[in-house]
């Protein structure tokens, strides 16, 4: 009788397991369902892959340009109030809303000083090369989305730093502001708008460091590209001791088509909080390495899957993603099956979407040594201001060299995190945060991958 009972029992657990994990995986799919792709008349970028005309011609053919006038006239306050109302977050990583960014450029100046516009061109986080693609193949959205954006701040003139690296994209960003000059629509009443307004390129020389705002700042001003403290926040006190608002690419680029359309139909993509769309770049060991415009909120799955042509080998040889560029935390394959392409979806597991730019790592690669490779690249773009990243991320690269071949101690996995974590807000910029979260994301979720190298080693070292 007790052995039935217990039969019952056990079956009963058993079938409320399989009931509760239908429930999970009903919800897990129907948030899937719930994502619908992007059709092609709601891209921004309808040029992204440089299929037809990029000059200024085939850009005004596609409907920039169009009535841009009409669009400065409205005035500073109205094109604020739509970027906001747009939901409209900064895409070159950490997300603050631009609507609220850009409002607080002072518009009324007593000492008379100019204010700056300042695009960050910069884009020298690895494993990220979306910018790219606008600067080459839509560079008019851009240099358009100067003047409306300046027009908003009262700025004199944008400055576009650019990678130096980018060799044919500063090319086709130089032709494309020439063009523009040319054809009236920037300069003295640019446009036909009665705001005179000037566009520069500025060519950086390799330098990471110089993708923070500050560092930025110090590089246009012909010093050494090294963060400043805040305050005095650039928006009071930038380039040339001016009000400055320095901002990415692709922020600055989709503001024309979302005045243009209407802030209500920008915002009807994605979930709250995240509205939008927003170009991804699948990379890594995928079969379609691709850069693509989908909604906020894409399934991490369906990105890789659909876009990138699958992982090689298959989903089953998935080992790792990184979200966004190399400076957020890893997931493993549990979690990029469920994971939404998101600035809230990614907190759930203790990462951050970043630039959006996804490293797909399948089960081939030696995870130790891909966090190695990443913490010696910081290593070296470490400027040296700061004690807890100039001494901290080198400890890190050591200890991670030691765990790559398994020569450590499991008590050091602790100690490095305990480095990482003095690293992380201990330092002027985010570089710091940048070199500490690949390396916490690697012990979080693939801590027993490190004690079983360290434990091979060990036994290895005994024969």
């Amino acid at each position: 009788g007790s052995e039935v009972s217990t039969m019952l029992r056990l079956r009963g657990v058993a079938s409320a397991s399989r009931a509760a994990a239908t429930r999970a995986g009903t919800h897990q799919l129907q948030a899937k369902r719930a994502f619908t792709p992007l059709a092609d008349q709601d891209r921004i970028f309808q040029n992204i892959y440089g299929e037809h005309d990029t000059s200024i011609k085939g850009a005004m053919k596609s409907g920039d340009w169009h009535k841009t006038d009409k669009i400065v006239q409205k005035g500073w306050e109205w094109i604020i109030n739509e970027i906001k109302a747009s939901g409209l977050r900064g895409r070159g990583g950490a997300g603050f809303p631009s609507g609220l960014k850009y409002s607080f450029m002072p518009k009324h100046k007593p000492d008379g000083r100019p204010s700056y516009l300042v695009i960050n061109a910069d884009e020298s986080e690895p494993c990220t090369c979306k910018d790219r693609e606008i600067l080459r193949n839509e560079p008019h959205k851009l240099v358009e989305g100067c003047l409306i954006v300046g027009s908003a701040m009262m700025a004199k003139a944008a400055y576009i730093y650019i990678r130096g690296e980018y060799h044919d994209e500063a090319v086709a960003l130089e032709r494309a502001v020439a063009e523009a000059y040319k054809a009236g629509k920037i300069g003295k009443n640019a446009s036909g708008s009665g705001y005179d307004f000037d566009v520069y390129v500025h060519r950086g020389a390799g330098a990471y460091i110089c993708g923070e705002e500050t560092a930025m700042i110090e590089s246009l001003e012909g010093k050494q590209g090294k963060p400043r403290l805040k305050p005095p926040f650039p928006a009071n006190v930038g380039l040339w001791g001016c009000p400055t608002t320095v901002t990415n690419v692709e922020t600055v680029a989709v503001v024309p088509t979302i005045i243009r359309r209407g802030a209500s139909w920008f915002s009807s993509f994605g979930r709250d909080n995240n509205k939008g769309t927003k170009l991804f770049n699948v990379g890594g060991n995928v079969n379609n390495p691709c850069t693509v415009e989908e909604s906020m909120g894409v399934p991490m799955q369906y990105l890789i899957e659909k876009h990138g042509g699958g992982v090689k080998g298959g989903w089953s040889n998935l080992q790792a993603v990184i979200p966004g560029g190399v400076s957020v935390p890893m997931v493993n394959a549990e979690m990029a099956e469920e994971a939404i392409m998101d600035f809230d979806g990614l907190r759930k597991y203790k990462t951050a979407l970043g630039t959006g730019s996804m490293t797909v790592i399948d089960k081939n690669q030696d995870l130790i040594q891909v966090v190695t490779r990443i913490s010696s690249f910081f290593k070296h773009e470490s400027c040296g201001q700061c004690t807890p990243c100039r001494e901290g991320v080198a400890w890190m690269y050591n200890i991670l060299q030691r765990f790559s071949v398994g020569n450590a101690s499991v008590g050091e996995i602790q100690m490095l995190e305990e480095i990482s974590r003095n690293i992380e807000g201990h330092t002027i910029c985010a570089l710091g945060d940048a070199a500490a979260w690949p390396v916490q994301g690697l012990i979080r979720n693939f801590r027993p991958l490190i004690e079983q190298r360290i434990s091979e080693y060990k036994s290895q070292s005994a024969l």
